[in-house]
């Protein structure tokens, strides 16, 4: 455990961070959700959820738990039982954002690599119960860690801070929990996302190379072929992503685990190690803001649809000018008075 990144780098980097991961996942979440992009709901389902928990953990680590406690250090958000609700809050978004990530290409291997299973797994009502099974367990397995918490010190009766409980250290149960927490997140996901992508991509190019020794001449411009590449841009461009920006916190992670040094709560803020440390940390908070751009880059649909989205304003705009414009007009070429609906000879005869 350590404590918050602090030190300009970081204090610089955190709201940039916050100001294009949050509007980039709002952003993809309304496209997904819109059904336009030539996606199965299966997956879009999956990568509707992979950007709603990306926006928490944006949310939660970075704007909460990083900036909130580097610029307002004195703040409610520093009192212990805001700390452990945010930390608890930051485990749970976290865990979510990378097993939604290990459920979708678990959900693309088999519709690519197990056919038989295909019709009955890669269905809607199996990808939202998978996305509520992962959410709820997500939730459930960081409930623990409120136990580990004590007040740093107290002044005024105010608990401030979040220490660990020297329990945490010494008991067995608290030390099994920690190793299993560890592994399944990050160390079990990675592999299985590796393992899973690496037989994918080779059954991929396997039936490839037999379509087109079955089709002869006639393969170029295959249709399925072309909607297998599609799909396999996709999926390896999330999960190369996922791989790249953890593998430096799995090293780090392992490094910590194997000398027994722990983690740094420097006051130094140029300390090699401790920079080094919220590095890895910072790298894998960028990996809930990515998916937008890698979405934008595979997707030529997605890419229209975003375009919509964002001149959406605009065209709004310029729609109510255009109906203003057009009432305007239409009551200049028109300026006589509309006609009474009542006879008005009759009213003057009555009235007389």
């Amino acid at each position: 455990m350590h404590g918050p990144a602090k030190g300009l780098f970081f204090a610089i980097c955190y709201p940039i961070l916050a100001v294009i991961g949050a509007p980039a996942n709002l952003l993809g979440i309304i496209i997904l959700s819109r059904g336009r992009c030539g996606l199965s709901r299966c997956i879009s389902y999956y990568l509707v959820a992979i950007a709603v928990s990306d926006f928490l953990v944006i949310i939660t680590a970075v704007i909460v738990n990083r900036i909130g406690r580097i610029y307002f250090p004195d703040s409610v958000l520093s009192t212990t039982p805001a700390c452990t609700l945010s930390n608890l809050l930051v485990f749970a978004t976290r865990d979510g954002s990378v097993w939604l990530t290990v459920a979708f290409t678990i959900d693309r291997f088999v519709a690519i690599c197990c056919q038989s299973l295909k019709v009955r797994y890669c269905t809607e009502k199996t990808a939202l119960q998978v996305i509520g099974f992962v959410s709820a367990m997500s939730c459930m397995r960081n409930i623990p860690y409120y136990f580990t918490y004590q007040p740093l010190y107290i002044q005024d009766g105010v608990p401030w801070f979040c220490d660990l409980k020297s329990s945490y250290y010494t008991l067995p149960f608290w030390q099994v929990y920690d190793w299993l927490d560890n592994i399944l997140t990050p160390f079990l996901p990675f592999l299985l996302i590796l393992l899973l992508n690496a037989l994918t991509v080779r059954h991929i190019l396997v039936a490839s190379r037999a379509r087109r020794r079955l089709r002869g001449a006639e393969s170029h411009g295959d249709a399925e072929i072309t909607n297998r590449k599609r799909s396999i841009v996709l999926l390896i461009a999330i999960s190369l992503s996922f791989l790249l920006l953890w593998a430096i916190y799995l090293g780090h992670f392992l490094y910590v685990r194997i000398t027994g040094e722990g983690y740094i709560i420097s006051l130094d803020f140029n300390d090699p190690q401790y920079i080094l440390q919220e590095t890895t940390n910072m790298l894998q908070l960028v990996s809930s803001c990515n998916n937008i751009f890698i979405y934008a880059v595979a997707q030529s649909k997605f890419r229209e649809e975003l375009k919509k989205v964002l001149m959406c304003p605009f065209t709004t705009v310029t729609g109510c000018f255009k109906q203003l414009k057009h009432l305007i007009d239409s009551g200049i070429r028109d300026p006589r008075p509309p006609e009474p609906s009542f006879p008005v000879n009759k009213v003057f005869s009555e009235n007389r």
